[in-house]
């Protein structure tokens, strides 16, 4: 009994060797296999990577934020509320934005008005397209991370003192001025002439130049200008102070909205508070189930290649009649001659899996470098890919190896 371990092992090895004699011996036959195998592995391990990538990227665009902010807004959409039901309550005023800026657990708050409506801007012949122009605060780039490519962003007292100053987009800034510095520039916004003082740098949105079509203006100067009756729309933004909790610093924005609001404990809330976790949280569960579909499919072709390995395996059973009949006689017994045939199953596949793998990341890194997703390695994924190759060899090598295994040796020995 003693000896059983070692004689496995040795079974074990044998197979591994007869694997590579299989190779060497019949290389189109081999190739083929494990080609074939290598495809199925590829394609998994490339759109696991691939929509990763763009699931990282659509988070990072919707997020848009190094750090935690709290969004408050009469409507955020993710409830599942009548959307109509829901924008008949009341707008977040000015004083809201106030008595954040003073509650716990709040870092900087930023006010932020829009009209829901596009427009046109000029300068000299040039024009844009359709671009957003809103109100915000002096906060607005540090809540959401986007860096000042030129001049400056508007200040807390140009805001106080409600001028007329503009920070372009990306967009922007390359339709109306392809060749002049725009920092000093007059533009006509909503019929009043503003002042160009900064431009926001490149977002490289996953949306394209519709990610940077826009112009930010001070609120106070929005609310005078660029507010049309019945489509205003008044949202607050906070960032998570340092050493808070975000759940514990959206109860205590929740509280000071709701104290601000005058609402009795009996009333239900008339704002939405959403995290910013909570978009990336949602692109997740959407990629993730987009992702389970792709992968599902993709592996109908891993066991196309499952049955190649069935069909090869039989045939080099049927070729190896006679030895596996010598070694049955010579004392190997039918659980021996069984591992010794998956063996070389599980190494043929195992083979094409990693062959897979490497081509599977070569082509996911070429993907996302063109399309600018994210790139990462997953050791998980790795692993779990080569496991499941071999798997897929095991699997369909069973088959083959029960048929060798439940051989007669004197019949085998008897074949020519």
């Amino acid at each position: 009994m003693s000896d059983a371990p070692a004689y496995r092992g040795i079974a074990a090895a044998e197979g591994v060797a007869q694997a590579f004699r299989t190779i060497r011996g019949h290389r189109m036959r081999s190739l083929l296999l494990i080609l074939g195998v290598a495809i199925g592995v590829t394609t998994l391990v490339a759109i696991f990577s691939i929509v990763t990538g763009l699931s990282g990227r659509i988070r990072d665009d919707i997020v848009s934020g190094n750090r935690p902010y709290i969004y408050v807004s009469r409507y955020s959409g993710l409830g599942g509320a009548d959307p109509q039901e829901m924008l008949r309550r009341p707008h977040l005023l000015p004083e809201v934005a106030e008595a954040l800026a003073t509650t716990p657990g709040v870092g900087v708050v930023d006010y932020q008005l829009s009209n829901n409506s596009g427009t046109v801007l000029k300068y000299g012949d040039e024009r844009t397209n359709f671009v957003q122009v809103f109100g915000a605060s002096e906060h607005f780039p540090w809540i959401f991370s986007i860096p000042v490519a030129e001049g400056r962003f508007f200040t807390a007292a140009e805001v106080a003192a409600s001028e007329r100053v503009a920070v372009l987009g990306y967009g922007p800034r390359q339709d109306l001025f392809p060749r002049l510095d725009p920092v000093g520039k007059s533009l006509r916004i909503y019929g009043r002439p503003y002042r160009v003082v900064g431009v926001m740098g490149e977002r490289k949105h996953i949306v394209g130049a519709l990610g940077d079509n826009y112009v930010v203006v001070p609120w106070t100067a929005f609310e005078k200008d660029g507010l049309r009756e019945g489509f205003e729309d008044r949202n607050i933004a906070v960032t998570v102070a340092d050493g808070w909790d975000t759940d514990k610093a959206i109860s205590a924005v929740t509280g000071t909205v709701r104290q601000a609001r005058r609402l009795r404990p009996s009333e239900p809330n008339d704002f939405d508070v959403v995290a910013s976790e909570t978009y990336g949280e949602i692109v997740d569960k959407v990629t993730g189930g987009i992702a389970l579909v792709l992968v599902v499919l993709s592996s109908i072709g891993l066991m196309v290649g499952g049955i190649g390995v069935m069909n090869i395996m039989l045939i080099s059973v049927a070729e190896r009649t006679r030895e596996i009949g010598v070694r049955m006689a010579v004392g190997a017994r039918r659980r021996d001659v069984l591992l010794q045939v998956l063996v070389e199953a599980g190494t043929l596949t195992g083979i094409g899996g990693l062959l897979g793998i490497g081509l599977g990341y070569f082509a996911s890194w070429g993907m996302t470098h063109v399309l600018r997703f994210p790139f990462t390695v997953s050791p998980l994924v790795t692993a779990g890919a080569a496991l499941f190759s071999v798997a897929i060899g095991v699997f369909f090598g069973l088959y083959p190896a029960n048929k060798a295994a439940r051989m007669d040796p004197i019949t085998a020995l008897g074949r020519e």
